[in-house]
């Protein structure tokens, strides 16, 4: 049985950290064997778990271990013999050797060999659950949405690639003075991307796998899930919760805090808007700073309440969007509503769904920024809008009619 993966992701400093840590300790005391680690190259979760972590899984209580992935260590595992290479053709060009050296990985692919450490937990089979505290971005998961391309890349152009470049080697030394790839790089991009294939099977399963978004009540942070949120729902990855940390109690003494704590309240309306019906977990904001063990624990309490925390919380994609050679189609789960009930607008970006009294927000990636809704229907208890791309230039308010 595949060991229930979680993965926390979200904009830097609202707490992502302090939540996975918390997370790990409370599926540990329910009896699972859980493994914490953190892809950030910023690593804070020995700070937070009070224990002094490395590239390695370390034992930081009973049925709880935690791991510091070192992203260059990983780089040097799976990617060398292409630094190697590339490496020595910059320095050809007359690159000096620490310009070089950056140049030799693309922007991104440190956390994606960093989170090539999912695959080797779940190859290992000794954990019932892993938490991942990833950097704070979206992006690499984005990398890891091709199986489909890589796997035709790796099936039919791969062994033509590598016979072109064998019969062209000799050549190319003596009337380019160009070093082809060698074996070995062929060897490490092939193993990087069947690697990423099965990384891309177990982040999409659905039955074992999900991401939550952390963020605080501030309206920028908050536009940011929601544009991450659209994103893991167009390329197939479940959401089971939402987590808002750091939200002032009903308690707060009046003043400057009542204030900001009735913004707050103003910009929770947003959220719910935005991510229902997917669960929405809540934090205070405490009277201490999150570190050590005591206070990890208090957050999981307010976290998950009666809930267990390595359960899947929600089972279904609450919003899908699928584009196809210039249209594109988003579906939203609606039970239970009537087509008479429904009401549609889209301006720029922001697709706005009302049923009722109730409101559903969706930002839309700034690629269908040239998209134009042409027709919504609902059936089955799903709406669907469908858009076309237009090079005529998209007004503010797009509706369909």
């Amino acid at each position: 049985m595949a060991p229930r993966t979680i993965l926390y992701t979200g904009k830097g400093g609202v707490g992502k950290t302090s939540v996975a840590a918390a997370t790990a300790r409370r599926c540990a005391a329910a009896g699972m064997r859980t493994i914490v680690l953190s892809t950030d190259p910023a690593h804070s979760l020995s700070d937070s778990l009070e224990t002094e972590l490395g590239p390695e899984p370390t034992a930081c209580g009973k049925n709880l271990f935690g791991q510091e992935v070192q992203a260059q260590q990983e780089m040097e595992r799976h990617w060398e013999a292409v630094q190697d290479w590339l490496g020595e053709l910059l320095a050809q060009r007359g690159v000096d050797q620490i310009s070089a050296e950056e140049l030799t990985v693309p922007p991104g692919m440190d956390e994606l060999f960093s989170l090539l450490q999912i695959k080797r937990h779940h190859e290992t089979e000794e954990y019932d659950a892993i938490i991942v505290d990833c950097a704070p971005t979206g992006e690499t998961l984005r990398l890891l949405s091709f199986p489909d391309v890589a796997s035709w890349w790796l099936e039919k152009v791969f062994p033509w690639e590598k016979r072109v470049v064998a019969a062209a080697r000799p050549f190319a030394r003596t009337f380019l003075d160009v070093s082809l790839p060698s074996e070995a790089v062929f060897d490490d991009v092939q193993r990087l991307v069947h690697n990423l294939v099965a990384m891309n099977g177990i982040l999409r399963d659905r039955k074992s796998t999900s991401l939550r978004l952390v963020m605080n009540p501030d309206r920028m942070v908050i536009h940011e899930a929601m544009r991450t949120f659209t994103y893991l729902n167009l390329y197939g990855y479940l959401t089971d919760a939402v987590v808002v940390n750091r939200l002032f109690p009903a308690d707060v003494d009046g003043g400057y805090f009542a204030a900001w704590r009735e913004v707050q309240q103003e910009h929770m309306e947003l959220v719910r808007s935005a991510f229902s019906p997917v669960p929405i977990l809540q934090a205070p904001f405490f009277d201490q700073e999150v570190i050590g063990p005591s206070m990890l624990d208090r957050l999981g309490d307010e976290l998950f309440d009666s809930l267990r925390a390595g359960d899947l919380l929600y089972e279904e994609l609450s919003q899908e969007l699928v584009a196809d050679n210039g249209s594109a189609t988003l579906r939203l789960p609606i039970p239970f509503a009537e087509k008479a009930d429904i009401d549609l607008k889209k301006i720029g970006l922001e697709v706005i769904v009302r049923v009722g009294g109730q409101k559903r927000t969706i930002i839309l990636p700034p690629a269908m920024a040239a998209y134009k809704p042409r027709a919504a229907r609902f059936e089955s208890g799903a709406l669907e809008v469908h858009f076309e791309r237009s090079d005529e230039r998209v007004p503010a308010d797009d509706t369909p009619a």
